[in-house]
């Protein structure tokens, strides 16, 4: 049988988080945290329950400072305790008629009932114990009549005393972590939190660490820094998702360590358990039509976030068929040319309580099959993410999405788990959709296949551009080897998208014959103003929002780092 200490008396929430956590544990309470920490420390108990956080009160700073002090123990599982706190008196105290002059109650719940207490005492005296239990037991002997108690409601009974307002705090729930000697395996949807030691000042500090995880795509979920009491030096505390055992995680803190803060033994692992969620998500599971690697790269993902995913294809054991009924999202990912056909095919099966999204590169023609074949119940959205499945994470990249009016709840939450992870959302209708992505896609893919044949026909090399390009002048040639170092048949799939990109690449065509024609027979001054009709639609504005992105790649090529998110 485990020992596990706790903050006391008998019936506390401390008490009941532990009974919530092990049921069957020896349950060793005691009046101060810092006592908590002593035992555990001195090897008399197995574990601590104690508080770390309230939804009203904010984080509780005593924890951070004594659990940073230990030489051993790690953090290694959450506890969620709704708080239920009620008003209490002496039986008959009310019926007397004599008023509140002194209430009682413990610090951390005097914060956590700050407004209820301004509204309804705000003339009484607030006494704030330690031992809650010596209290009651003070009143009670007494008899003090014009005292008042704020607790849980099963310790105002374990005390005999009478209950005037119960639950006096709304929406109020702690989160205790559980300290053991062990660090937790990995479950997959985990969180890690790390505490520094007082660090020497250094301007830009805490954004240099914070830029660390976010650029790994690693998810900041709680950051709290302070000054050191005895050094006056800072110190931070931070919550990341991840085990620390994964690979991404531990590269981020050894660079925090030896790079960002270059002071040695400066972080302490304070633990890694199963992640704490506050958010309420209604959705339990993903199934995605398609087996390749997109689907995959999301699916990793969104298990990540607590989801269960089911991937179906032709290769697959699971048929989506049998899928189907076991998802509350449908993912279809499949090639273009064939999304609308495999929407046709299982969207019938989908029910009222279910939703499907769409990710595909064009979305007029498939959104309207996906609207004709399901249940008019069944919620629908589109989504185009701009990235392939070599990318790291989501952080800075396009996705855009098209929500239809039947884009649900559901529809919201797949979107809200994109834009925690970074992605930039925009917000298109199915025929804008179609025809921006002629320009983004449809048309620059047209015209790298088209310049790759041109340079192997004439047998220019990219050695020989390079060698007469500005580097201006060399994107163009990049994003051509770009598109054929990748998947041919995607490239392929785009350029043969139906739709209203079309439009762009066939007007394309058109005026680039029309400019290679002027162009031959010398008429400079024609080209000249039609470059000058043209700047009505490229604005200084635009110019202006991407001459930094241009710089970037201008400073990457100039220092020979070519290194692409691909």
């Amino acid at each position: 049988m485990a020992r596990i200490a706790t903050l006391g008396p008998k019936g506390s929430d401390g008490y009941h988080a532990v009974l919530q956590y092990d049921p069957d544990a020896e349950i060793v309470l005691f009046n101060r945290i810092s006592k908590v920490f002593e035992s555990f420390s001195a090897g008399k108990v197995d574990s601590v329950v104690v508080p770390v956080y309230n939804t009203r009160e904010g984080e509780v700073k005593e924890y951070f400072r004594l659990v940073s002090q230990l030489d051993d123990g790690y953090w290694v599982d959450n506890v969620v305790l709704p708080i239920h706190l009620s008003l209490s008196r002496l039986p008959g105290s009310q019926k007397i008629g004599f008023p509140v002059k002194v209430l009682i109650g413990r610090s951390s719940v005097f914060r956590q009932c700050e407004e209820y207490i301004d509204t309804h005492f705000p003339d009484a005296t607030l006494m704030a114990v330690q031992d809650i239990e010596t209290a009651f037991k003070d009143i009670e002997d007494n008899i003090r009549t014009n005292y008042a108690i704020i607790e849980s409601e099963e310790l105002v009974k374990e005390f005999g005393f009478e209950l005037i307002e119960r639950e006096v705090v709304s929406h109020n729930r702690t989160r205790f972590a559980v300290i053991s000697r062990e660090l937790a395996p990995t479950t997959g949807y985990d969180a890690t939190a790390i505490i520094t030691r007082p660090l020497r000042d250094r301007v830009g500090m805490l954004a240099d660490i914070l830029g660390e995880f976010t650029r790994r795509g690693i998810n900041i979920l709680d950051l709290q820094s302070e000054n050191d009491i005895q050094t006056q030096k800072l110190r931070i505390y931070i919550e990341v998702e991840g085990h620390v055992e994964n690979q991404n995680m531990q590269d981020a803190v050894n660079r925090l360590e030896n790079v960002i803060i270059q002071e040695e033994d400066s972080l302490k692992l304070l633990g890694s358990f199963p992640r704490v969620d506050m958010r309420v998500k209604k959705i339990k599971s993903f199934g995605f039509i398609g087996s390749g690697a997109m689907s995959t790269w999301f699916a990793d993902r969104l298990q990540s976030e607590g989801y269960t995913t089911y991937v179906t294809g032709r290769s697959t054991e699971l048929r989506p068929e049998q899928m189907i009924d076991m998802a509350d999202v449908i993912i279809v990912c499949v090639p273009i040319s064939v999304t609308a056909d495999t929407i046709a095919q299982y969207g019938p099966l989908l029910k009222g309580d279910q939703a499907l999204i769409i990710l595909a590169g064009e979305s007029e023609n498939t959104l309207q099959t996906a609207m004709d074949s399901t249940d008019p119940s069944v919620e629908i959205m589109f989504v185009h993410n701009l990235w392939g499945p070599q990318a790291v994470s989501m952080k800075d990249k396009n996705a855009i999405v098209v929500r239809t009016p039947r884009s649900g709840s559901f529809c919201s939450e797949f979107e809200a788990f994109m834009y925690k992870h970074g992605a930039e959302i925009f917000h298109d209708n199915a025929r804008q959709h179609d025809l921006l992505m002629g320009v983004g896609q449809k048309l620059p893919t047209t015209i790298s296949v088209a310049l790759a044949r041109t340079l192997a026909e004439h047998e220019i090399s990219c050695e020989d551009i390079g060698s007469h390009s500005t580097l201006t002048s060399l994107y163009g040639i990049l994003s051509m080897a770009r598109v054929h170092n990748q998947n041919p048949r995607t490239y392929a799939e785009i350029m043969a998208t139906k739709g209203d990109g079309r439009k762009i690449v066939e007007s394309f065509a058109k005026n680039l014959l029309q400019i290679v024609e002027m162009a031959e027979q010398g008429k400079i001054h024609e080209i000249s103003e039609m470059m000058e009709d043209n700047r009505k639609f490229m604005t200084p504005q635009f110019l202006q929002s991407r001459m930094k992105q241009a710089k970037a790649v201008d400073s990457v090529l100039s220092d020979g780092g070519l290194k692409f998110d691909l």
